[in-house]
């Protein structure tokens, strides 16, 4: 007899990668194309010596070094195998039942519906902006009894927007104090908003026990494919999320590299603003193109290219780089190397592509 499985998961939607094809320029996952941090990597080759180890399961060192750096006590501090790791216990510690509702804009992280169906909740989708960013009076309004999470990614993935400090404080003084709010920071290292607006979620989860805030290092830091994340908040919230931990996730090499990243993020900010200046020349050639791209605080661009997206994207493969297309919404391009970006924008700016795709 086959065992009983949950019929609902035939409805949870795939998660689908960037792809990647040899010889092609890979512009579809958001990954940096530098490797770690010398001093991470000369970690990671040490800490793989200890391979045959079981890794510190309450993650110990990395997280008082999270704590130091953050300035946030030690019971402050969660760590996950990614921060989509993070995301789907969040969802376990806050949902019971079916009827419970977790929202999110949308278009947003695609993981947000996936989590939350695993998680048996319900998920709520709230529209974002004509101007692609959050409608953050809309998620507020969207709240009932049923509400139990609010993901609020911030710059949000997959359109590189950011809403700035004010209107976050307004939007989490207007969600009552019984739900969760997650601030999904995994881009943050590439916000420039300017310092009276610039949104640092740490900073306005202090006060606030039900705000936490989700960090990583797979991004501005290189370490995507080791799979670690953090969470901040609330002690009770943070023990939680240790009681629904799977044990020895966050690897002995992910929690080295982890560290010394942290110790050598001095380093970091060279690196974020070299992309940042690349991801602004990319946007400006194609909108001096005609292509319309929202502004962004990621590290990538947003082409909403609506039905078309998809053929964009196959497009975009046949010559060479592989972009990321999200149904019928757009299309996702990570910013690479300037001789990458200048093959995506050779072909993005070909007068044939443009009179296939905007003409």
């Amino acid at each position: 007899m086959t065992p009983q499985i949950r019929p609902d998961l035939d409805a949870i939607p795939a998660y689908i990668p960037g792809r990647s094809r040899p010889g092609a320029v890979k512009l579809a996952s958001n990954e940096t194309t530098v490797g770690p941090l010398p001093a991470a990597a000369k970690a990671i080759a040490e800490a793989a010596e200890l391979a045959n180890r079981y890794p510190d399961n309450q993650v110990t060192e990395l997280r008082t070094a999270l704590a130091d750096f953050l300035g946030v006590g030690f019971a402050n501090v969660a760590v996950g195998c990614g921060s989509v790791a993070l995301c789907q216990e969040l969802v376990q510690i806050t949902c019971a039942a079916p009827t419970d509702e977790v929202l999110f804009a949308w278009r947003s992280f695609e993981a947000y519906p996936i989590v939350t169906k695993v998680g048996n909740a319900t998920a709520v989708q709230v529209p974002l902006t004509a101007d692609l960013v959050h409608d953050l009076e809309a998620l507020a309004a969207a709240v009932t009894e049923r509400t139990k999470l609010i993901f609020v990614c911030n710059p949000n993935n997959p359109t590189g927007t950011a809403v700035g400090k004010a209107a976050l404080i307004r939007f989490l003084d207007a969600v009552p104090p019984h739900v969760l709010v997650v601030l999904d920071e995994a881009y943050y290292e590439y916000l420039r908003l300017s310092p009276d607006d610039r949104p640092d979620g740490v900073e306005l989860g202090r006060t606030r026990p039900n705000v936490v805030v989700l960090r990583t290092f797979s991004k501005a830091y290189g370490l995507a494919g080791l799979r670690v994340g953090y969470a901040v908040g609330d002690p009770a919230v943070i023990t939680a999320l240790l009681k629904v931990h799977i044990p020895f996730s966050v690897n002995q090499v992910a929690q080295a590299a982890a560290i010394a990243s942290l110790e050598a993020r001095h380093e970091l900010l060279d690196r974020t603003d070299l992309l940042v200046t690349e991801r602004e020349r990319v946007r400006d050639v194609l909108v001096a193109a005609g292509y319309q791209v929202p502004p962004s605080e990621a590290n990538f661009v947003w082409l909403p290219l609506g039905e078309r997206s998809a053929e964009y994207g196959e497009a975009g493969a046949e010559a060479g780089v592989l972009v990321r297309p999200y149904g019928t919404d757009g299309v996702r391009v990570t910013i690479g190397d300037p001789h990458e970006n200048e093959l995506f924008l050779g072909f993005a700016t070909d007068p044939a592509v443009l009179t296939r795709f905007l003409g």
